[in-house]
């Protein structure tokens, strides 16, 4: 793939159509973070302009081509946008990776993959999903219709642009809602071909509307905006909470998914070859940039050394470069700040009497530019070290000792943040007592990443609120009513009538 793929300016797609340059418009960089090359240039969407888009969105919802179309008409589009990824995956993994510097394996394989698959679970979800009918009163029959909330609010994060946003959008367009999409200003280049395929795919024009900029700017106008009845958020806790307050004073659904702090709690009766590469893939992969990182290892005592040494040694391994290299394992970070924040963590690691650096931490050597850091491994003595307790967000794993289950409990939900929790033990009672003792959304147990589409996903605490996924973001993008009509002919009270 070539350059050619990536457009060389984008703005706001509005009612089926590209919103002209404005001179006027602040412009955004748009840069390859493994070089530091500019590739784009963002023309951000000011107030008046997400105006536009919300009342694009509203006015295709009432027109009801899209809100009023049959379950089946909603399930062929979705289906042949499914289709259309996988034609243009490449192509869609180039732009993914020249604005996220995620390896090129994993953008295809799995955030490429992860977006089809998120229409396809849609498609299939609305086909078969039914809705109560209560029949238990003699009298009367009542039953809940499912119809769509109106026009939604999604903000994606730039981490996993196409596959975290891609989870909204069909979510919301499956059950015949118009949206308003916000990606991240550092991430837009790979919706400009998601809009070309859902126009391709047979998405009227306005249900689908995208807008780029900041959060404070483009951001705060979505949630403000009156239009928007529904909210989905990924991303920062620190955002998510002025979002949740502001989609709160305008009575807006909202679901937020926000940071995380993982716990990889390692018993010493775990399947320690499986749980090492497993350890490796939750910190490393998505160059380490990911809510749901197995950030904070615990390890139980008695393996902790010999498991460590292991470790560390697989992390100077790692394969750092190029994201365009199919041997990548790891790549630059997202800008220049979010590796200054990786940098800035391990140099207070190196200046506390606490913690031990035992890899990484540094800039790259090998790197005459971009944005890229050694992975990094620190051993704490506490977790109440910041390390331990703040998401860090890059490649930067943090090693805690425990003696016994409830130690290992007690410091896995000693954290403000409760997303995802990782066990690994071959014995079933410690997998039982951990699976019902962790305080976050989801436990993973003896497996590293993964996502059941028809479970819900979300956190605890600062780690969101709300879920999505099957049922929950049919709850989220729908409304319920309820109807209920007589079996038979009664006698109603004539209040008011002469005898």
């Amino acid at each position: 793939m070539t350059d050619t793929t990536v457009p060389d300016t984008v703005t706001s797609f509005i009612a089926g159509n590209w919103v002209a340059a404005s001179r006027t418009a602040h412009e955004i960089p748009v840069l390859h973070p493994a070089d530091e090359r500019q590739v784009s240039t963002l023309l951000e969407a000011d107030a008046d302009e997400v105006d536009r888009a919300v009342s694009a969105a509203t006015d295709a919802f009432r027109a009801g081509r899209w809100s009023n179309a049959s379950v089946d008409e909603r399930k062929r589009v979705l289906l042949r946008i499914a289709a259309l990824i996988h034609a243009k995956g490449d192509e869609l993994a180039h732009c993914e990776v020249m604005h996220t510097g995620v390896p090129i394996r994993q953008a295809r394989a799995r955030h490429i993959m992860r977006t089809a698959m998120n229409f396809e679970f849609f498609a299939e979800f609305i086909s078969q999903a039914s809705s109560a009918v209560f029949d238990q009163n003699p009298d009367y029959l009542t039953w809940v219709r499912r119809e769509p909330v109106g026009v939604a609010g999604l903000i994606a994060p730039w981490n996993a642009p196409l596959a975290l946003a891609s989870m909204k959008l069909a979510g919301a367009i499956a059950f015949g809602n118009s949206c308003v999409l916000k990606p991240s200003e550092l991430t837009p280049l790979s919706f400009v071909r998601l809009m070309e395929i859902l126009r391709e795919a047979g998405v009227p024009d306005g249900v689908v509307n995208l807008v780029n900029g900041r959060g404070p700017v483009t951001g705060a106008a979505l949630v403000d905006h009156p239009g928007v009845d529904v909210i989905a958020f990924t991303g920062g806790t620190a955002t998510g909470r002025q979002i949740g307050a502001a989609a709160g004073g305008g009575l807006k659904k909202v679901v937020t998914e926000l940071g995380g702090k993982s716990a990889n709690i390692i018993f010493a009766d775990a399947d320690l070859d499986r749980a090492l590469d497993a350890a490796l893939v939750a910190i490393f992969s998505n160059n380490g940039q990911q809510c749901l990182a197995g950030s904070r290892i615990l390890l139980q005592r008695e393996i902790a050394d010999e498991f460590t040494e292991k470790f560390v040694a697989r992390t100077r391994n790692l394969r750092i470069g190029d994201p365009f290299d199919p041997a990548t394992e790891v790549g630059p970070m997202i800008s220049a700040a979010q590796r200054e924040r990786v940098l800035e963590y391990a140099r207070r690691a190196r200046g506390s009497v606490d913690l031990e650096v035992l890899h990484g931490g540094r800039p790259w050597p090998d790197a005459e530019r971009g944005f890229y850091v050694e992975p990094t491994v620190v051993r704490a003595d506490s977790n109440a070290a910041p390390v331990c307790q703040e998401e860090i967000f890059g490649p930067f794993a943090t090693i805690l000792t425990f003696d016994d289950f409830d130690e290992a409990i007690a410091i896995a939900n000693d954290s403000v943040f409760g997303l995802v929790a990782y066990v690994w033990s071959r014995a079933l009672d410690t997998v039982m007592a951990a699976t019902e003792a962790l305080r976050s959304g989801v436990v993973w147990v003896n497996t590293p990443l993964t996502r059941e589409l028809r479970a819900p996903f979300g956190g605890y605490k600062n780690s969101g609120v709300g879920r999505d996924g099957g049922d929950w973001s049919r709850a989220l993008f729908t409304e319920e009513k309820t109807v209920t009509v007589p079996r038979r002919s009664f006698p109603i009270a004539r209040l008011g009538a002469a005898d």
